[in-house]
């Protein structure tokens, strides 16, 4: 039997997540602090390792890509800027980023480095970065990477969970190559030969300034992932949308594919925040819940083909589009307490909207029906009884 209780309304849950995400490096943390909730319940990381310290980027990218248990905290800031020197090559200035350096209205554009394939719309450039960026941190299985107060920073790299059973907390990653498109992803989940990654806790960490996505799970899918306390905030001096907001927020993509998200702050975004789905041999799923989405100039929640969200006890304020549907994506936004009940056995909580656009379901039933099934199994958050 598992029971269900949220633990606030939609309007002071939402606001409690901004609280203890813009709060979450002034906590004063060495080990793990709390236990994850939602898909990724019983994930332990690092589990009761002995803590290990590392003082160099060597240590560390050894630590967390080695094949032992470890709890590893950071103490310091690790800056990898100018560690593996830069780069110059072709680059692209879109006819996007022609347009919005034409209006002159005082935000920058994103050029792009240009990816192989595809090509570009518009005139080649010369683009020179930061090449740290382009290649994570890999982390391997059974690791804990925690901050300690405030000094879990990251400058300059991201990270790649490659493995299971990972717990990354308490910890801030800024400053890739936010000026170009595919300029670096904060957050990285993929599997290797197929391998799904399984069980994966994201806590209290905060994003900014990236040139492309602060969390992209790939092809491979991740099973058992719980994004929590944490805030992305888009807020840039480079803009794809050329209004100093981030577009590039979330894929939630794979070919299967479980994340819960509670008690986010995110904010200063222009899209894709999140992405949710894939092709039509993927199952995503995604319960959103307590987050608080505030000042998007453009879409929240971005559902495609095989996406499946259920989204309640959401505050959105200043958000323009709160869900961009494509027609092939469902999405279950619960209107009264009761709407969840024949399906997942409880009551939901109601999303909350303040100046803000529509916030409708889409091929609603597909939604509750994928809920559904979780039922039979202990997954905290999603049902209120097994059947």
């Amino acid at each position: 039997m598992v029971s269900f209780s949220l633990r606030a309304g939609a309007l002071v849950g939402s606001l409690v997540a901004l609280t203890l995400a813009q709060n979450s490096l002034a906590r004063a943390a060495s080990v793990v602090s709390g236990s994850p909730t939602g898909f990724a319940a019983g994930t332990t990381g690092g589990g009761d390792a002995k803590p290990v310290y590392p003082k160099t980027i060597k240590e560390l990218s050894t630590y967390l890509s080695d094949n032992e248990p470890r709890v590893i905290v950071l103490k310091q800031e690790f800056n990898f800027l100018d560690s593996e020197g830069t780069t110059t090559e072709d680059g692209c200035h879109s006819k996007g980023a022609a347009d919005c350096a034409a209006k002159k209205n005082g935000f920058k554009p994103q050029d792009t480095i240009q990816p192989t394939f595809t090509t570009c719309d518009n005139t080649m450039v010369k683009v020179t970065y930061d090449k740290a960026a382009k290649t994570p941190l890999k982390v391997a299985s059974n690791k804990t990477l925690v901050g300690e107060g405030t000094s879990g920073v990251l400058t300059g790299k991201g990270i790649e969970i490659k493995g299971n059973n990972v717990i990354i907390q308490n910890i801030h990653i800024t400053n890739l190559n936010p000026q170009y498109v595919w300029g670096g992803d904060a957050i990285g989940i993929s599997g290797d030969d197929d391998a799904i990654p399984t069980g994966i806790w994201i806590d209290h960490v905060k994003i900014t300034e990236v040139g492309r996505q602060m969390i992209v799970i790939h092809f491979s899918g991740a099973m058992g992932v719980t994004i929590s306390n944490s805030e992305f905030d888009g807020k840039t001096e480079y803009s794809s949308s050329c209004d100093g907001h981030h577009y590039w927020g979330f894929i939630i993509t794979g070919k299967k594919t479980e994340v819960t998200l509670e008690g986010n702050a995110i904010h200063g975004m222009s899209g894709r925040g999140p992405k949710v789905g894939g092709t039509d041999d993927y199952v995503v799923v995604c319960h959103a819940v307590n987050n608080y989405f505030y000042d998007n100039t453009g879409h929240a929640f971005d559902i495609s083909e095989r996406g499946y969200v259920l989204a309640e006890g959401n505050y959105f304020d200043n958000v323009k589009t709160p869900v961009q549907p494509d027609g092939k994506g469902s999405i279950f936004i619960p209107k009264s307490a009761g709407d969840c009940k024949a399906n997942i056995g409880r009551d939901c909580e109601v999303n909350v909207l303040a100046d803000s656009g529509a916030f409708v379901s889409n091929l609603e039933d597909d939604a509750k029906k994928q809920m559904g099934t979780y039922c039979n199994r202990v997954v905290l958050l999603v049902c209120g009884k097994c059947n």
